[in-house]
Formats: C-alpha cells, sequence, structure tokens
C-alpha cells in the first residue's frame, strides 16, 4: 500500500484522537487551538531533561508528534532522563528528515511515541517504549526501547551486565531459536501452503530466526521482567523487532525464558532477582 494511504498510528493523546487522521487526507487548515501547537523550539533540548516529563502534542501541516508517558515513568531521576534522551532523539531524526523533505501533497510525516510500565516493584521498575516513525517509503519504522530500572542501584539493567559470558549466551540463544523456529511452523502450518512454498518459507523465515538470536549479546538488548511470587522475577521475555527474526509482516515477536533457564547464566549480583530453582 503507498504511503499516502496508510493509516496514522495514533497515540492515546486527546489532540492525536480528534486528528484519526490518514496520510492522504489534507493536512487541516492553521486556525483554532489545535492547530497552532507550540513552536519547535519550545521543546526540551536532548541534552536537557525536565523536571517532569509530559506528554507532547505537536501538530503541523509536514508533521505530527505524539509521545505520552506512563505516571512512573517520574518516579526516579535516572529513568525519567533515560526516556526523555530516547524521545528527544527519536523526536529530532524526525525533525531532521521534515526539515530535508519535499513531501507529496496530503502526506505527513509522524511520530507516535507510548511509554507504558511493565513492573513496578521494590526492586525493579520497568518502561516500555513502543511507537513508530513515518519519514517516508512503504511503512513505519517501528520504535522498541526497554528500560529495565534497578531501584537499589539506581541504574538502568543492560543485557551486558545481566549475563556477562560468551557461553551463557550460547545456552539463552539455543532456547530462543527453538521457541522461535516452533513458532514459525506452527504459523507456516496453519497457512497450509503446498510443500514446495513450505519449504522455501521454513528456510528463508528460519535463516532470518538464526541470524537474528544467534549468541551475540547485541540480539538481546530488548527484555522484560515477567513477574513472579513474592515480588521476584519468573524470567525475562526478549523482544525482537521486526526484521530481527522475521519479516516486517510478522511484526514484533516475543520469547519468554523461564528462570530455570536462566539463573545458570545471571550474574550472581543479580540472581536474587528470580524465583529460584
Amino acid at each position: 500500500m503507498s504511503a499516502p494511504t496508510r493509516s496514522l498510528y495514533c497515540l492515546p493523546l486527546l489532540v492525536l484522537a480528534l486528528s484519526a487522521c490518514q496520510r492522504d487526507v489534507p493536512a487541516p487548515a492553521q486556525s483554532g487551538a489545535v492547530d497552532n501547537p507550540p513552536p519547535a523550539e519550545t521543546v526540551q533540548p536532548l541534552e536537557e531533561t525536565p523536571a517532569e516529563l509530559k506528554d507532547v502534542v505537536e501538530m503541523d501541516a509536514k508533521f505530527i508528534v505524539g509521545i505520552s508517558y506512563s505516571p512512573e515513568s517520574n518516579k526516579y531521576p535516572g529513568l525519567a532522563a533515560a526516556l526523555h534522551r530516547y524521545a528527544q532523539a527519536a523526536r529530532d531524526e524526525l525533525m531532521e528528515a521534515v526539515g530535508g523533505a519535499e513531501l507529496p501533497a496530503g502526506t505527513m510525516y509522524d511520530l507516535s511515541l507510548n511509554f507504558s510500565t511493565l513492573v513496578d516493584t521494590s526492586d525493579i521498575l520497568a518502561i516500555a517504549a513502543d511507537g513508530s516513525s513515518y519519514t517516508g517509503g512503504a511503512h513505519d519504522s517501528p520504535l522498541i526501547e526497554r528500560f529495565v530500572w534497578l531501584v537499589r542501584e539506581q541504574k538502568l539493567l543492560t543485557a551486558e551486565t545481566l549475563v556477562a559470558g560468551e557461553g551463557d549466551w550460547q545456552a539463552i540463544s539455543g532456547y530462543v531459536r527453538e521457541q522461535l523456529h516452533a513458532a514459525l511452523s506452527q504459523r507456516i502450518d496453519a497457512d497450509e501452503l503446498e510443500p514446495d512454498e513450505r519449504s522455501r518459507l521454513m528456510r528463508s523465515a528460519g535463516k532470518m530466526i538464526d541470524e537474528g538470536s544467534g549468541p551475540d549479546v547485541a540480539n538481546y538488548q530488548q527484555f522484560e521482567p515477567i513477574p513472579g511470587p513474592g515480588g521476584k522475577l519468573s524470567g525475562l521475555r526478549f523482544v525482537f523487532p521486526p526484521y530481527q527474526v522475521g519479516p516486517y509482516s510478522d511484526g514484533v515477536q516475543t520469547v519468554d525464558v523461564p528462570a530455570a533457564v536462566l539463573l545458570p547464566h545471571v550474574a550472581p549480583a543479580y540472581r536474587d532477582l528470580f524465583v529460584q530453582a
């Protein structure tokens, strides 16, 4: 489907809901409160973090921006700063594209980004960033990021510190790939394809899985804590954006890895976060 006819992905913000826009609908005339957003220069610069993160709505003849934060996003200043940096970087990239673009009539660039709370305990606050950015082409570019804040240490938990050894990632990778291949087989079987077509899809999609879920820490940067009993974690959900382990049409894919599989490979400092086997 061509870019001008694609529906704009709207966040649950009032102005975005009111717009309910399509890319093939002409930009609104410049009148009324909705049509007069705060000028771009009033948005907080990337290197500065506001005292409180607030939802952002910007509209112009060429673009629309919607960023929303959960209330917990402001709970810890260090985490709020990380969320702000991510959102502002996404906005800056969009504005750079807008500044150098000659848009087809009726087309708008857009950024939609929502920060939602996944887990909030005495040990961890996990925030998910999900959205998309459109700067031309056949479809949006997905925006997917996960922030896991360690309350006691007041810092982000990263894949590199959680699992340090290359051999440990080998074991986790093996489990993840097995789950992804099984899910792929189920999807293809459900389509009831001819044997030759099934075999072709299994090979091509299977290659993407093997490349995108190999034992490289770079493949496992996005993960979500899975809540368990007693405030502990029962495992982690690894999140793979479109194109990493499958075509764009497959969307975001996830694999839940239980604590029993993870614990032998988790750094000792973080094992007490998980339910013990």
